[in-house]
């Protein structure tokens, strides 16, 4: 009886062999090896100048707004401080037309006006007594319009400075301020821009990140847009992989593969997040041979949980599941 299990089971294990070789059975999963990589951020500055300080080192990890370098800020100190002053100077303009002239220089033509009233009182009480006296003709009729003619003049001097202390008192006229205005505005985009100038010479990290490369040292000119620091901040690590074009119309975003690295825990997962739409040959880094001159999609896969057990250019063996 034994023997005719121990056939069975020979019988049976010949059967499965055979189907799997001869691909009658379901579908099975696929791996294919690829490799871990990461989307950096690398922070540069925005203007060119010359660097003068790193202020951490590769393998730091930095919280959200850590200072990451320092550039020459020199001219721009200068100019901050230029354009405070050149803003100070315009308000100043501005103000000084807004109040008119100064209590002192108005005190001044007031104290003329009072001066031109006070005549023209006494040309009054002349004209008054001429009259008298040529009612009498003890005066001429020739000092009287002499008397009429000093008691019109001082009236008019009395409206003329009465007008000069009205204009006094006003604030210059609208054109004038409308310039003035102008220039004050023009003065604080230019402290602004000054201001905005010293602030980028100090870069900060965006995130939280670990500090994975130095691209620029201290003494180095640095062009503008110019990388000085890679950061590799948590979540940014993903692996790539090249899928055969025979697989990859049963693969979709969001679908569930496997994966396994030397050394790494079992049971890492992770999900597609990008299919490449255009076929390429095999990349010249080539983990399987059996792939070589055949033309394969770029597939890149996100780790579900701790992508920091893996590490950019550490291979990684990626389950697809069966088609």
């Amino acid at each position: 009886m034994s023997l005719l299990h121990a056939l069975s089971d020979w019988f049976a294990g010949i059967i499965a062999a055979l189907t799997a070789l001869l691909g009658l059975g379901g579908p099975t999963a696929v791996t294919l090896t690829g490799y871990a990589d990461a989307d950096y951020v690398r922070v540069g500055p925005e203007l060119a100048g010359r660097l003068v300080e790193l202020a951490v080192a590769r393998g730091d990890l930095i919280k959200p707004g850590a200072v990451l370098f320092h550039q020459d800020d020199t001219a721009d100190r200068a100019a901050l401080e230029q354009a405070r002053a050149q803003l100070g100077s315009s308000r100043a303009q501005l103000a000084n037309l807004l109040t008119g002239k100064r209590p002192a220089e108005v005190e001044v033509v007031v104290s003329q006006l009072h001066e031109a009233e006070a005549q023209a009182r006494l040309a009054e009480r002349q004209l008054e007594r001429r009259a008298r006296l040529a009612a009498t003709k003890v005066a001429s009729v020739q000092d009287l319009d002499i008397a009429k003619a000093d008691l019109d003049a001082a009236n008019a001097r009395v409206r003329s400075l009465a007008a000069q202390v009205a204009v006094a008192r006003l604030p210059a006229r609208a054109d004038e301020v409308k310039a003035a205005e102008a220039l004050a505005a023009a003065a604080q985009a230019a402290l602004d821009q000054a201001a905005w100038r010293l602030a980028q010479r100090t870069a900060a990290t965006p995130a939280e990140a670990r500090v994975d490369d130095i691209l620029h040292w201290p003494g180095e000119l640095v062009a503008a847009g110019a990388p000085v620091v890679s950061l590799l901040p948590p979540g940014a690590i993903k692996v790539r992989v090249y899928v055969p074009e025979r697989l990859v119309g049963t693969l979709k975003p969001g679908q569930p593969v496997g994966l396994h690295c030397d050394g790494c825990a079992p049971g890492i997962t992770g999900r597609i997040t990008f299919i490449a739409s255009e076929a390429e040959y095999t990349p010249p880094v080539i983990y399987s041979t059996g792939n070589r001159e055949k033309l394969v999609f770029l597939v890149e896969v996100r780790p579900d949980a701790a992508p920091e057990r893996l590490h950019p250019g550490q291979p990684v063996d990626v389950t697809l599941p069966p088609p």
